[in-house]
C-alpha cells in the first residue's frame, strides 16, 4: 500500500511539474499550494532539513545579499498560512531576480532547510555538478534557474 501511496504522489508531482514547465493554467492550482504551505509547515513543526519543496510566497522583506563564499540574494516569504521563508538565491550559479520588490509574488522549487523563524529555501538553482535536484524561482512569468 505504502509503495503505491508513493507511486502515486511521485506520478502526480511529474505531471504537475510537467504542466508548470508547458506553463499550462490549472484550475486548481490554489488547493496544491495549500497543500505545499501544509507541508511547509509540517516541516517546520518537525524541525526537518533536506526536503525538496514547491511553493509560492509574497514577498515580505528584501535583504542585502550574502556576498561570503557563494553570493546570495535573499528575501523574505510569506506563505498563503502566515508561516515565513527566507530565500537564499545562489547569484553566482543562477541569474538576480533584478525587479523584485516588496509585494510581488514568487513560485519556488528547492530545499528547505529547518530554522526557529520558518525555514530556508535554497537549491533555486540548477546544479551544475548535476548531484542535486535542479531548484528554480518564478517571478512575473519568468524562470530563474
Amino acid at each position: 500500500m505504502k509503495k503505491l501511496l508513493f507511486l502515486a504522489t511521485a506520478v502526480a508531482l511529474l505531471a504537475y511539474c510537467f504542466i508548470q514547465e508547458q506553463g499550462i493554467s490549472i484550475s486548481g492550482f490554489s488547493l496544491w499550494n495549500h497543500s505545499a504551505d501544509s507541508t511547509l509547515q509540517n516541516a517546520y513543526n518537525n524541525r526537518q532539513n533536506d526536503l525538496q519543496v514547491q511553493g509560492k510566497g509574497v514577498v515580505t522583506k528584501i535583504l542585502p545579499d550574502d556576498l561570503e563564499g557563494s553570493r546570495h540574494q535573499r528575501f523574505i516569504i510569506r506563505l498563503s498560512n502566515g508561516q515565513t521563508l527566507l530565500v537564499a538565491h545562489n547569484i553566482d550559479l543562477a541569474p538576480r531576480i533584478k525587479r523584485l520588490r516588496t509585494g510581488d509574488t514568487v513560485e519556488f522549487y528547492g530545499e528547505y532547510e529547518w530554522n526557529p523563524k520558518g525555514g530556508v529555501i535554497h537549491w533555486t538553482h540548477h546544479d551544475p555538478g548535476g548531484h542535486h535536484i535542479d531548484g528554480w524561482l518564478k517571478h512575473e512569468s519568468k524562470t530563474y534557474q
